[in-house]
């Protein structure tokens, strides 16, 4: 039985949102550059918008401070309206990053706070800075990050918006821009919008189906193949999360560790076909009792266990021994011959010093062999057992 040695063994393993190829110092330097945060697999572009909305502030911050120097400095006049918006600007951002740090539930509001302040910042630009006359160049930025972070409706209006309030005030400015400068611009807009539907539209797309392929890749990692239940590794990181949850809650739980009794006969009287029709009707029977709360996996060859959670002694004892009086009662059918199936399972209840499955488990798997030596067929207790193991 090949139980991992503690919950770190899986943590190790490539956990979501880090990249294998890069050292960990430089995960952890980027991790709290980008905003911190932790997401599931299944958050992966989630991640990618929270960190690029943290990145896109950060440059801003960059970009608004070579402004600064540049009109201290003389090579750059902005105005003086303008550059108290700027630094307007410059303060509520450093606001947005300190109150958007590790907290992925405040992307949504801060990407719209942000975008639209952003967006008025440029529209200051175009009135009170004329001698620019790329200024409204920022408006391309402006669309291109709205679909990447607020998604194509957003991106929309924005385009609509940028179009409309350089169309509107084009004739109220100090030096308007040409019908043909207009016209260009409009349909520039009009043409990076589009740019930017198209490939956020077959990004998600492409998103959508990774992340469902990559589901259906991790269940058929996590499965069993012959009886559908939890392979080993799968149901102990499970098991492991689950004991977490419960030293947390101060809730009990128990731990089944069920053989089938004389099972190499079965192969060797009937076959391997045989044998794999028992496994699939016995793992129906646990499934059957297994409640949804629970864990069931196969850990071995004929050896399953099934995790209990929210459970005391008295309740693990009743349920393994219906599970017992099931398996022996499901009599499978190899050709004409019903076979009579019988398992011995051993309990183990959790105690404070379990802190991980191969704890518990072992005490169950103690408390099965003693069930094997005093003639199978039987429920034991670790309890029970303990002293006449020492």
């Amino acid at each position: 039985m090949d139980m991992p040695k503690h919950d770190s063994d899986f943590a190790s393993l490539n956990a979501p949102g880090q990249n294998a190829s890069f050292p960990k110092p430089l995960n952890k330097l980027a991790h709290y550059i980008l905003g911190g945060g932790h997401f599931s697999e299944d958050e992966e572009y989630f991640r990618f918008q929270f960190h690029f909305l943290f990145s896109v502030m950060l440059t801003g911050l960059l970009i608004t401070a070579l402004f600064f120097v540049a009109e201290w400095q003389d090579w750059n006049h902005v105005g003086e309206t303008h550059l108290f918006y700027q630094k307007v600007y410059f303060g509520i951002t450093i606001c947005l990053l300190s109150f958007m740090w590790g907290r992925k539930h405040l992307f949504k509001i801060i990407a719209w706070i942000y975008g639209t302040m952003a967006f008025l910042l440029y529209i200051v630009a175009l009135i009170y800075v004329p001698a620019d006359e790329l200024r409204v160049a920022w408006f391309y930025l402006q669309i291109a990050g709205v679909y990447i972070l607020l998604g194509q409706k957003a991106g929309l209006a924005t385009t609509i918006a940028s179009v409309g309030v350089v169309v509107a005030l084009n004739h109220h400015l100090s030096a308007p821009y040409s019908p043909n400068a207009i016209a260009t611009y409009s349909l520039s807009i009009v043409a990076s919008s589009l740019f930017f539907h198209i490939y956020t539209t077959r990004s998600m797309s492409f998103y959508q189906r990774m992340l469902e392929s990559n589901r259906k890749y991790r269940e058929l990692a996590s499965r069993d193949p012959l009886t559908g239940l939890m392979n080993a590794r799968a149901f102990y990181e499970g098991c492991d999360r689950m004991i977490h949850l419960a030293q947390r809650s101060g809730t009990p739980f128990s731990v089944l560790f069920i053989d089938l009794d004389h099972f190499k006969s079965i192969n060797d009287r009937y076959g391997h076909e045989a044998g794999d029709t028992v496994l699939k009707g016995v793992a129906n029977c646990m499934i059957r009792q297994t409640r949804q709360s629970d864990l069931l996996g196969r850990i071995g060859g004929e050896e399953f266990s099934m995790f209990l959670q929210n459970t005391d002694l008295q309740g693990a004892r009743l349920l393994a021994e219906k599970l017992r009086q099931e398996i022996e009662a499901s009599m499978p059918r190899i050709g004409d011959t019903a076979l009579r199936i019988t398992a011995s399972i051993g309990l183990a209840r959790s105690e404070p010093h379990h802190h991980c499955i191969a704890d518990i488990q072992r005490l169950a798997d103690q408390a099965m062999y003693m069930a094997k030596k005093q003639g199978r067929n039987r429920v034991t207790c670790f309890d029970e057992v303990a002293p006449l193991l020492h």
